[in-house]
């Protein structure tokens, strides 16, 4: 589907992307998790191997690809490991604002060590207290001499265990809410930068989620990305994208799941025929394939339209909606298709579970792509007054 309209270059990256995931991410992402730890070496390889630079531009030492090649390489990646896929995403995307966003010197002395992975990126949007409010940031950023100083928290950061660079957002003036945002380059290794130990999760631990503190933190003049007035709205643009790629990453852990799930049923039997003979078996890997086109054609609608750079607000909070939704019961479907040899650790269906769970609160909540789709219900379906 999506694939016929990329370039022949851009099919390629998906092509690479996929390779590479079979051959480093596969064989390691089921130790990653018992081992509750951040692959850094595999990150770094993924680095090397030019998957974090898909949408950089070209004068930056990118790709300059589109929208649409980046979310078909982490789908294809996420197949294997969603949290694998979604710390290297978020690198790949603070690489590309640092880049697009940064003043020059500040670009030209961090950025070829993003590029090189040995500093990593993250954002820095989620704070202890605020999550989806975005508007209601308590980190603070005073201006002073030659830059700002700031003092905060933020949580529930992925990549945090191990970030040398945040994309981190705080509010300057809270008399004016979200126009009071502003937008730093926070770098690790400058003082009053605290890491938190990172979260202990029940799945995910690939994600190096964790959080930070700023206590007086200066931020010089030349790491401000976007000033109060434009930081809130520049955030905003990225969250369509976001939101359709992390329902692209669901298909990719369902398209996992059902091939796993089918290959065995096909081998195991009961009452003398194949698992997958029985009708109700059957039946709910069907309806979990369907809902896996249905959300593809959802995700991929959205992509298009970023990429046109079309009115992708709705199609994305569709896509993510039910992406996120429909992943979580399908694959638990896929699960419970195996009985309970779906729950062992030589098969990644309980690992895929666990991150369907994760993506349904990153990036927006169901609840939030709820409220989004239905501030939207009277301008589509209300009566139309003569």
């Amino acid at each position: 589907m999506l694939d016929e309209i990329l370039t022949p270059q851009e099919r390629a990256v998906v092509a690479r992307a996929k390779a590479f995931a079979e051959e480093h991410v596969a064989p390691n992402a089921a130790r990653w998790e018992w081992e509750r730890r951040y692959p850094f070496e595999t990150i770094k390889a993924a680095c090397a191997a030019g998957l974090h630079t898909i949408e950089l531009a070209a004068r930056h030492g990118g790709q300059g690809l589109s929208f649409s090649c980046k979310l078909r390489a982490f789908e294809e990646i996420a197949r294997h490991d969603f949290a694998f896929a979604f710390a290297l995403i978020n690198h790949h995307n603070a690489v590309v604002r640092f880049a697009r966003d940064g003043q020059p010197a500040h670009v030209a002395r961090l950025l070829p060590r993003m590029i090189a992975g040995e500093v990593i990126g993250c954002a820095g949007l989620s704070e202890p207290g605020v999550g989806s409010d975005f508007g209601g940031l308590e980190m603070a950023a005073v201006q002073v001499e030659g830059g700002w100083k700031l003092n905060g928290a933020k949580a529930w950061i992925t990549n945090a265990a191990v970030a040398g660079l945040s994309v981190a957002y705080a509010q300057t003036d809270k008399a004016q809410g979200y126009r009071g945002i502003a937008c730093f380059a926070i770098e690790a290794d400058r003082p009053g930068f605290h890491r938190e130990k990172p979260f202990e999760l029940h799945g995910g631990h690939a994600i190096g989620v964790g959080g930070f503190r700023l206590v007086d933190y200066i931020a010089p003049d030349e790491a401000v990305l976007h000033p109060p007035g434009r930081a809130f709205k520049a955030a905003l643009a990225g969250i369509n994208g976001a939101r359709a790629y992390v329902a692209a990453m669901c298909c990719g852990m369902l398209q996992a799941s059902l091939e796993t799930a089918v290959r065995y049923t096909q081998q195991r039997k009961t009452f003398g025929q194949p698992v997958l003979e029985h009708q109700g078996v059957r039946w709910k890997l069907v309806d979990a394939a369907t809902d896996l086109e249905a959300a593809r054609l959802l995700t991929y609608r959205a992509a298009r339209l970023i990429d046109e750079a079309g009115d992708a607000v709705l199609p994305a909070a569709h896509a993510k909606k039910f992406a996120t939704e429909m992943a979580v019961r399908r694959i638990a479907d896929c699960i419970q298709a195996m009985g309970a040899n779906g729950l062992r650790a030589e098969y990644p269906l309980a690992r895929h579970l666990a991150c369907a769970k994760i993506a349904a609160y990153t990036d927006g909540s169901i609840e939030m792509m709820n409220e989004r789709i239905g501030v939207a219900l009277p301008q589509l379906f209300g009566q139309v007054s003569e």
